[in-house]
């Protein structure tokens, strides 16, 4: 399972494909990355030296983060739904649909941020979060803006009365992928996802979840 601190070992660690004039095209609503795929536990993390960063860098660490793990992860995590035994039928997720597992992933971890620290610095690399990936999804930026905010409204009405974050980021994977229409009659007609599948699939987004204090204790602004 790729995890979020892997890319951290590499060497454009702050330097993101937005501002690289010769990038491949994107894709309109998702562009995804092609990297080998790397396993890295979280205890990396104490082996790096703590340096500056500026707003800009940690917006590009961010967004490099955010796709190289999801392009890396998203195969594992198709096969794993489609293998899931709460299905009575598979739902047969192909590999290349990670459209709206990569929007999820960016609204829940943009809204740990807006949760973790003050408002002026949240906002100072959210703003450049926004810039740049409406770049990547061809949108104006209040155009993109206004898709994360619509997102974040959804995960918060899936996941009621609930505020954890992973446990709405798993639901709205749930109803996203229209989940509901695999399962057995009981919870189809509950319109409700299965507690067994939700439990399995908050431990994988638990991988896909920024630790911002961890990397601001690693990083200064």
């Amino acid at each position: 399972m790729a995890n979020l601190y892997f890319f951290l070992k590499q060497k454009h660690t702050v330097e993101n494909f937005v501002d690289n004039p010769n990038k491949p095209n994107s894709n309109k609503r998702y562009r995804a990355i092609n990297f080998d795929k790397t396993r890295v536990k979280m205890g990396m993390f104490s082996t790096l030296i703590k340096r500056k960063l500026s707003d800009n860098q940690v917006a590009n660490v961010f967004i490099n983060a955010i796709f190289e793990c999801v392009d890396n992860g998203f195969p594992e995590i198709a096969s794993l739904i489609n293998e899931d035994p709460v299905f009575v039928q598979s739902p047969n997720i192909s590999d290349k649909a990670s459209g709206e597992f990569g929007i999820i992933v960016i609204v829940g971890n943009l809204s740990f941020l807006e949760s973790t620290f003050d408002s002026d610095q949240a906002a100072a690399v959210e703003k450049l979060v926004f810039l740049k990936l409406s770049k990547i999804y061809e949108m104006n930026v209040e155009e993109f803006e206004k898709l994360i905010r619509q997102y974040q409204s959804f995960i918060s009405r899936v996941n009621h009365p609930s505020k954890n974050w992973i446990y709405g980021m798993s639901k709205a994977i749930f109803h996203k992928y229209k989940l509901n229409e695999y399962q057995d009659e009981y919870f189809k007609r509950m319109r409700a996802p299965n507690p067994l599948f939700l439990k399995r699939m908050d431990e994988v987004v638990s991988h896909y979840v920024w630790n911002w204090d961890a990397f601001f204790k690693k990083y200064r602004l």
